[in-house]
């Protein structure tokens, strides 16, 4: 069913002339990187901070509260920018292994992140000041680290088609962890 949707969504005309255009998709591709960029330097530089291994001298929620407007605008970019690459050829992303390993990872990211801001950062007041923050903190600074320096790598690892698809034939966990559909 979500396959059948995928290609039917593929095959409109809006997401086949981004696709094929000329300017439009290294745009959009070039404004998705710079925008991780952005993204993913502020948040290290906050995850970092978290972690007790850079301006330890700076409050938690002065680091925190000049990061996060350009995070945010980071991250909104980045994300409409990602949707519209994956709607330019949502079939090839949506059985792409590197991909689904992604978004598994944007999923552990952004509980993450839920989780920090709903715990531990609403009592950053206490704790704040401290050139170590609550090992919850530092906890969470950590997964972000990680999670997003894998999100970067298995985003840039999209590009290649090792385990696609149309490539038969290949390992029955590569064709289920796809979800390549074989025709007999």
């Amino acid at each position: 069913m979500i396959l059948s949707f995928l290609e039917w969504l593929g095959s409109t005309p809006w997401s086949v002339a981004l696709l094929e255009s000329l300017y439009a998709w290294p745009l959009l591709e070039s404004t998705h990187v710079l925008s991780l960029g952005l993204f993913v330097g502020t948040a290290v530089m906050n995850d970092l901070r978290l972690l007790g291994w850079t301006m330890d001298r700076v409050p938690v929620a002065e680091v925190t509260g000049r990061l996060l407007p350009w995070t945010r605008v980071g991250f909104v970019v980045m994300v409409i920018s990602g949707l519209l690459i994956f709607y330019s050829n949502p079939v090839r992303y949506y059985q792409n292994i590197f991909f689904r390993v992604k978004v598994v990872l944007l999923i552990v990211a952004g509980l993450n992140a839920f989780v920090f801001h709903r715990g531990v950062h609403r009592r950053v007041a206490e704790w704040g000041l401290d050139a170590l923050p609550p090992r919850e903190a530092r906890i969470a600074g950590a997964v972000s680290l990680v999670a997003w320096a894998l999100i970067v790598v298995t985003g840039r690892m999209i590009a290649y088609n090792w385990f696609d698809c149309s490539l038969q034939p290949q390992p029955d966990w590569v064709n289920w962890a796809a979800g390549c559909v074989i025709q007999p």
